[in-house]
């Protein structure tokens, strides 16, 4: 068997060749494009082209802007306004600016034991003080009758402790004021013989020590103002509490009144000398009828609970026992229990 004969070899111009070759097939076979698609991407270049172009072409011609016309117009608005224009009056201000003369300077002199009840101002201000402490210094001895001791000058408004430090070692006072001499009384004297005994006002009746409890449902101002401490303001706040309230059922209700929150003294004032009937009936307020303004102004309602209540009526129709106002659910049930003596179905 007759041995294979070796291939020749490749020329190296002939492998490069076939690389290439392959390299352009590879990029045709993934980037290259048929006919048909060719076509389509120049179209698809002409329309973008045409799309882009299109507002230029279709966008009106704008006239070319001359500015001068404007410009010769605006200059004779300003001659004109030129014209007119008057000189305005220099401002003279209703508050002139006051002129103060300048303080004199005082010479200053040493200091050396000194009473500060002889001083003037101008002494004060010899010993390094301003003319305004000087002048303060003077006002306040004349107040308190004259120094009798240093504290007295310590306690002066304006006179820092170092000042004080500087000037005490050099006041001819005691330190201290001297102690008071107890006073003796004897039981029975009166101390203020000059003082008059307390009278009632012209116009004012003396309030009673002695006051009979009354009713609190009948009660008028005048009489409410007999209680100490209840004037013309509470006793009106009282009875139209009372009138919008269609009457108190137990005195406790005095505590709801706004004007009374802070004052605990007086409501039990009120419970002391006031009571509610027996078998004493309230005005009833007929939830199916009253009208938003009548409910909103009972004070256990308000507004808010009125605007419920007759929004709830006119879905549901008229309330059937009092009970029906359970079903509401902004009221709770503190407050229903409080309604519920003043509340009439009908």
């Amino acid at each position: 068997m007759a041995a294979s004969r070796p291939k020749p070899p490749v020329p190296a111009s002939v492998r490069r060749f076939s690389v290439a070759a392959r390299a352009r097939r590879a990029v045709r076979r993934y980037f290259g494009f048929s006919r048909r698609e060719t076509s389509g991407f120049v179209v698809l270049l002409l329309l973008l082209g045409l799309w882009l172009a299109l507002p230029a072409l279709l966008r009106p011609a704008l006239p070319t802007y001359n500015p001068a016309p404007d410009q010769r117009r605006l200059d004779a608005w300003a001659t004109a306004l030129a014209a007119r224009r008057t000189a305005r009056p220099a401002f003279v201000s209703r508050y002139p600016r006051r002129s103060y003369a300048a303080r004199e300077r005082v010479p200053q002199v040493p200091l050396a034991a000194f009473d500060p009840n002889t001083f003037s101002a101008r002494d004060w201000q010899a010993r390094g003080l301003p003319a305004w402490l000087a002048e303060r210094l003077v006002k306040y001895r004349a107040a308190v009758g004259g120094f009798r001791a240093k504290e007295q000058l310590r306690k002066a408004y304006g006179l820092s402790d170092t000042t004080y430090a500087r000037l005490a070692p050099y006041l001819q006072l005691p330190d201290q004021l001297p102690p008071r001499e107890p006073r003796s009384f004897v039981k029975g004297e009166n101390r203020f013989p000059e003082r008059k005994p307390f009278e009632a006002r012209p116009g004012f009746a003396a309030k009673p020590r002695n006051l009979v409890a009354f009713d609190l449902n009948a009660a008028d101002t005048t009489q409410l103002m007999q209680i100490r401490g209840i004037g013309r303001g509470y006793a009106r706040r009282v009875v139209e509490y009372r009138q919008r309230l269609g009457g108190f059922r137990q005195a406790n209700q005095l505590a709801e009144i706004y004007a009374l929150h802070d004052a605990p003294d007086l409501v039990d004032s009120l419970r002391k000398y006031t009571f509610v009937a027996p078998g004493f009936a309230p005005a009833l307020l007929d939830v199916n009828t009253a009208s938003f303004e009548v409910l909103q102004a009972h004070p256990y309602v308000g507004k808010r609970l009125a605007r419920v209540l007759v929004a709830y009526r006119q879905q549901h129709g008229p309330f059937q026992q009092p009970t029906d106002l359970r079903k509401i659910r902004v009221l709770d049930e503190a407050t229903f229990d409080k309604m519920l003596p003043y509340i009439v179905v009908r």
